[in-house]
């Protein structure tokens, strides 16, 4: 099984451009990166100064196979949905039909330099893990400078 590699910024200074932001957030993804394995659908909202992230992962066990870390400056999430109806490639190849990806995932987000692992908390509910990051956006409003004559 393979791995899906995803980098991304949880947190930025204004400047809103959604074209931009779609973008830069979910990055190209390359033919290899969608055939190796899955990618959850993930959405990022803000709440007040807290980043909310909300990672869909239907069917997936998250007490075996999900681990949420704070890792040198990034929130990590990671793990594997695995097919629990297909013991071997056997079953597996006498389907008609799959539109669902079984595989391993990989999901990493910069956190703001102000922001530790005391701050993350994660919870589990119909299919939709909710990872909430107090503080992120602390501080993210743009401060004004005076200009002096002289």
């Amino acid at each position: 099984m393979s791995t899906v590699l995803n980098n991304k910024a949880l947190w930025r200074r204004p400047a809103f451009d959604t074209d931009r932001f779609v973008r830069e957030f979910f990055g190209p993804a390359t033919a290899g990166e969608w055939a190796a394995g899955i990618n959850p659908a993930v959405e990022v909202d803000r709440d007040g100064e807290d980043a909310v992230i909300r990672v869909d992962l239907p069917g997936v066990d998250v007490a075996k196979d999900v681990t949420v870390e704070v890792d040198q400056g990034r929130l990590v999430i990671r793990g594997e949905r695995r097919d629990m109806k297909v013991e071997d490639d056997t079953e597996r190849a006498g389907r008609k039909v799959s539109e669902v990806r079984y595989g391993s995932f990989h999901r990493s987000f910069r956190l703001p330099s102000h922001v530790s692992g005391d701050a993350v908390s994660a919870g589990y509910e119909a299919g939709v893990l909710t990872v909430r990051v107090a503080g992120a956006h602390k501080g993210a409003e743009p401060q004004r400078v005076a200009i002096e004559s002289r």
